[in-house]
Parts: C-alpha cells; sequence; structure tokens
C-alpha cells in the first residue's frame, strides 16, 4: 500500500510540474558566415572586418564578437552599460578607459568597467585583432 501511495504522489507532482525544455547543448557558428566589412562602431573611425559570432546564437546571454581593425580605425570612445573584455588576438593597439590609455598586443587582455568611457585604436602598420565579448543588454 505504502508504495502505491508513494508512486501515485510522484505521477501527480509529474503532472503538475511544466513541460521541461530539452537542455541546450551547444551552438557551433563559422567565423566566415557571420563576417562583414564594415565602419567601426561608436565614431565611424576607418574599417573594420566584424565577426557577429554570437548574433548567430538564440537566446543569449554573452556577446562574443572578433573584429579587425584595419590600420587608422578606433571603436571610438563610448560609456559602458556592463563589464567588457577586449582581447588582443594579433597587431597592436591603444585601449583607453576613462583618462587612462594603455598600449596591447596579442595575448593581452583588457577589462573594462561598467560606467567607464572606453574605446581603443590600432597602432602600426598590422590590422588589430581582437575578440570583444560583454553580457547582453536586457
Amino acid at each position: 500500500m505504502k508504495s502505491w501511495t508513494i508512486a501515485a504522489a510522484l505521477a501527480t507532482m509529474a503532472t503538475a510540474l511544466p513541460a521541461q525544455q530539452a537542455p541546450r547543448t551547444m551552438i557551433v557558428v563559422d567565423e566566415a558566415d557571420v563576417r562583414r566589412e564594415e565602419a567601426t562602431p561608436h565614431g565611424k573611425i576607418g574599417t573594420s572586418t566584424a565577426y557577429r559570432i554570437s548574433d548567430a546564437v538564440p537566446e543569449r546571454t554573452l556577446e562574443f564578437r572578433k573584429r579587425v581593425l584595419h590600420p587608422g580605425a578606433a571603436i571610438g570612445l563610448h560609456p559602458l552599460a556592463h563589464d567588457e573584455v577586449y582581447y588582443v588576438l594579433s597587431g597592436e593597439g591603444e585601449v583607453q578607459s576613462g583618462p587612462e590609455k594603455r598600449r596591447v598586443t596579442a595575448g593581452m587582455a583588457a577589462y573594462l568597467y561598467n560606467g567607464a568611457t572606453v574605446g581603443i585604436r590600432q597602432l602600426g602598420r598590422a590590422p588589430l585583432v581582437l575578440i570583444v565579448s560583454y553580457p547582453v543588454a536586457r
């Protein structure tokens, strides 16, 4: 009798719970599918190649982008409403946060804080290739 009561209770609980969605596993994005040539964001200072990788991901909570700043290009100064990371894959640049400026090269990351006014510019002859990541605004 006890086992029937437990089984009945479990069955009742199972029907009372909302239907579970299948867990998401992964999305694989080929950067070639999301590549586009465009002016740089925040001021259109020169040209860039944008790889809007996370734009292809439904219900995302994180932006993840690759951007190539061509010689003379910059992402202009803009205020942040979230933390953000610029990670340098290749080339050389100068990142600014508030009044502070720092030179960055391959393998370096600039962690930028919510509320700061930030930007980055390409230096030298080679393009500056970056990964830019930040939370999705809700």
